[in-house]
């Protein structure tokens, strides 16, 4: 490899499992993160590795981790709160960056206002590279492909199955997902919204019926650039069984008494705003999966084509993929600059590949003829 791999956030729960995917590809990655005795404990667990102290609420800490062809990984979030510090590094050193958020917010952010300060300074960013959202990427370039230039809209469902619980990071995330701003394509144009404000169903071949919440997700910006012809993209999150009729009701008052002063900080710790306090373990995390289905659609609504992918526990599959997609970077397996969409950063190919390694399988049901 000609650059460094570097995690942020190396102590917390998905810097962690990232560092041990790492170590199980050959590879020692630096780890960098704010406390040296929690530092020091994983390095000597992990075989001596170097390590970094860096704090996010220190902006030249996170500046001085990384240089030209170097890869940043950043596991810190919340993303909108915390992110900036290593997207801004990233672009100053004309690394390559990679984090985990899957935060609409932040990435919107991301693409619309760091893209083009990382294209000017040769720097490739990578956001929402974990099961939030590499996976309805993949197979919304695969069912696109399979329905041809009729598919006007998008539709990819993530479904989790099985519980295996959340970590800390996660639930801090989540709050801001349901109280920040969201958006989704309509007519060929990003259109802000909140998290929830829709209620999507998928029907599969076998009857059942999946629902999901609506939710900006990275494809919303990364698939129309390989697809111009799209009109309408919907993100949507569930899990088998969910019925969230009400979802759409409860997040449009939500939204609105965030805007009322002294209740947005309430709501942040209600929702479990902590930040990262652990996550499930091996076995609990054994025992879920996960599903993704992606809907190409006709102008008039009629499905063209789908296709349904399943995998492993969600965090399982974020530290495989991170860990492969850092090592490529660090390769100089990315070529373009910019904010990218993880088929445009590696091709539809490698990235199948990886995930399929990753344990992300392919199921290719009957579609209508």
């Amino acid at each position: 490899m000609s650059g460094r791999i570097v995690i942020l956030g190396a102590t917390g729960y998905t810097g962690d499992l990232t560092a041990r995917a790492l170590v199980e590809r050959g590879v020692a990655p630096v780890l960098a993160a704010r406390s040296p005795e929690r530092l020091d404990t994983l390095a000597k667990e992990l075989g001596g590795l170097e390590t970094r102290l860096a704090d996010v609420t220190d902006a030249a800490s996170v500046r001085s981790l990384v240089e030209r062809g170097d890869v940043l990984i950043s596991t810190v979030g919340p993303f909108a709160r915390w992110g900036e510090a290593a997207v801004e590094a990233a672009i100053a050193a004309g690394a390559v960056y990679v984090d985990t958020t899957g935060e609409p917010t932040f990435i919107r952010r991301v693409f619309e206002q760091y893209g083009p300060a990382a294209a000017r300074a040769g720097a490739a960013l990578l956001t929402a590279f974990g099961y939030d959202f590499v996976p309805g990427n993949l197979a919304a370039e695969r069912v696109l492909r399979a329905a041809g230039p009729g598919a006007t809209r998008l539709e990819v469902g993530y479904f989790s199955e099985g519980s295996s619980g959340i970590s800390g990071g996660t639930k801090a995330s989540t709050a801001g997902a349901i109280l920040d701003p969201s958006f989704a394509l309509r007519g060929g144009r990003l259109r802000s919204e909140r998290t929830g404000a829709r209620v999507r169903r998928f029907t599969l071949d076998d009857g059942t019926v999946l629902q999901g919440i609506s939710v900006g997700g990275s494809e919303h910006f990364a698939v129309p650039r390989l697809h111009p012809h799209l009109r309408d993209i919907d993100v949507l999150l569930g899990r088998p069984g969910f019925g969230g009729r009400v979802t759409p009701a409860l997040t449009a008052i939500v939204s609105g008494a965030k805007r009322i002063p002294g209740v947005g900080a309430k709501l942040y710790s209600i929702l479990g705003s902590e930040g990262s306090t652990g996550g499930p373990d091996a076995e609990a995390r054994s025992r879920s999966g996960s599903m993704i289905v992606a809907e190409a659609r006709s102008a008039s609504g009629e499905l063209i084509h789908r296709i349904e992918m399943h995998g492993p526990n969600g965090y399982d599959f974020t530290a495989r993929i991170l860990a492969w997609a850092s090592v490529e970077a660090a390769r100089g397996a990315i070529t373009q600059t910019g904010a990218l969409g993880p088929v445009a950063a590696f091709g539809l190919e490698a990235l199948g590949a990886a995930a399929r390694d990753a344990g992300l399988e392919q199921v290719e049901p009957d579609s209508p003829s």
